[in-house]
């Protein structure tokens, strides 16, 4: 545990985690204040400003940034990562807005450093860049064994066969709800009328949140996943990071507390993941651990919300671009199983993980030294000649269509993989047989991130069945 943890942990006895977080904010913003004349320069929040993206054929590999928040959103990442692919496919960047790093294009390399968790570190943090200053958030993705079995175990029965099975039908039936209210015969933006509403619905189902107010689970998802210290992203404003922060805290806090409240009063404990926790000898006392406590619950949202959000968009998106797929699609629907392999894996909604080096290490002919932070690229692996034929088309009946990487693989693989397969199939069975045709209307508009691929508009138009 570190400093930080232990100073936030023995203070929460006497303060509130949500007025500690107010408290920071206050500290950081005095501190910098009084920084800023003299030698002793504030910690600065990278600003990025959206340049035209270079030719990758015009820089020499040593110039090749991947950490660009805007190769995404340009969609110039695709010939940046096959050069680095085919000539570097273990490359240094020695000067990039986040500091050093490596990056690792090819699939068999990727898998190499996934698996072997004893080599490379998931601590500190999943993000190339630094977390927020005053927010050591502490999550179980970014922890090493044992620590990382103990937390994950506590939280992973949630999506058990068992449990998803019984979640199967109010998944359809909320689909349902939200396909049948669309209209039809004139565009829309399916990325906040389909994607982000039937992923804020699962969210609040999976942690038991209000319901009426699962708009601010997506909210958190995209401060913690857009952060600009982090990912490049366009939350660079600390105020609205620290009040995000601080309200996510406060709203879980008395959710835990509240269910303590009813499961004290009789109520049987739900199969939701703060009654998992709260029922784990490991993690029952978590709530008194508070970022250890934020910092599970930003990754069980971040990771319910953006990697399920942007396949549901970008499925849609490779269809029109390959319209004999669709054609293919409804004339089979038994594809569908198969299809949402290949749209996550065509997708990769989130582009990459970081590991730290534990030792010096060498990997495609380079030595790593220990301490060295390196980019296993799922985006790049994904779409990597030497190990996927064709892997730049979208395929529904692909043979293999499951051994992609954006799950990850070892002790870190995606725990909720099975349930984001079963909300993108439920989704496609229920489009089926309501739309003859999902016309995608013009470009969409893309996230600015160098972690989450993802969408910020998309303007479709639907047709239904008659």
């Amino acid at each position: 545990m570190s400093i930080e943890a232990t100073v936030v942990n023995t203070a929460t006895k006497f303060v509130p985690m949500h007025l500690q977080i107010k408290a920071i904010h206050r500290a950081l913003k005095v501190k910098n204040k009084l920084l800023k004349n003299t030698p002793f320069k504030p910690r600065k929040v990278p600003e990025f400003a959206e340049l035209p993206i270079p030719d990758v054929n015009t820089l020499a590999l040593d110039e090749i940034d991947v950490s660009n928040p805007f190769l995404f959103r340009q969609q110039q990442w695709q010939p940046y990562f096959k050069r680095l692919r085919d000539e570097c496919p273990v490359h240094y960047q020695k000067s990039s807005p986040f500091g050093p790093f490596w990056s690792v294009t090819r699939y068999d390399d990727i898998q190499y450093v996934d698996k072997h968790h004893e080599l490379f570190s998931s601590e500190p943090i999943i993000f190339l860049g630094d977390r927020p200053e005053g927010l050591p958030l502490e999550t179980f993705i970014a922890m090493d064994p044992p620590r990382h079995d103990v937390h994950r175990k506590s939280v992973q029965s949630v999506v058990a066969p068992q449990n998803l099975k019984e979640m199967e039908g109010l998944i359809r039936e909320r689909a349902q709800e939200v396909l049948d209210s669309l209209p039809t015969d004139k565009p829309f933006d399916w990325v906040q009328a389909v994607s982000i509403e039937l992923t804020a619905r699962m969210l609040a189902t999976l942690l038991d949140y209000p319901y009426e107010n699962r708009a601010e689970l997506v909210y958190i998802s995209d401060v913690v996943g857009g952060n600009a210290e982090s990912t490049g992203g366009t939350y660079a404003d600390m105020d609205e990071t620290f009040k995000a922060a601080a309200d996510m805290v406060k709203k879980f806090t008395a959710l835990w507390h509240d269910k303590k409240r009813r499961e004290a009063a009789g109520e049987a404990p739900g199969f939701d993941l703060i009654s998992l926790m709260q029922n784990n000898e490991h993690t029952k006392d978590i709530v008194n651990r508070p970022l250890e406590f934020m910092g599970n619950l930003a990754l069980l949202v971040v990771g319910g919300n953006d990697t399920t959000r942007n396949s549901m968009t970008g499925g849609v998106l490779a269809l029109n671009e390959f319209p004999n797929e669709f054609q293919k699609l409804k004339q089979n629907p038994s594809l569908i199983p198969n299809m949402v392999s290949e749209i996550i894996r065509w997708q990769t909604p989130l582009a990459y993980m970081r590991r730290v080096a534990k030792q010096d290490v060498e990997l495609g002919g380079k030595t790593i030294k220990k301490g060295d932070k390196v980019l296993m690229w799922y985006v790049s692996g994904n779409r990597d000649e030497r190990k996927i034929d064709n892997p730049d088309e979208f395929i529904i009946d692909r043979k293999g269509a499951r051994n992609h990487l954006s799950f990850g693989f070892g002790i870190h693989r995606c725990m909720g993989n099975r349930l984001a397969e079963m909300q993108l199939r439920i989704l496609w069975e229920e489009l089926l047989v309501r739309f003859d045709k999902i016309e995608v209307i013009g470009e969409p508009d893309y996230v600015q991130s160098n972690f989450v691929k993802g969408y910020s508009k998309m303007m479709v138009k639907l047709t239904r069945k008659t």
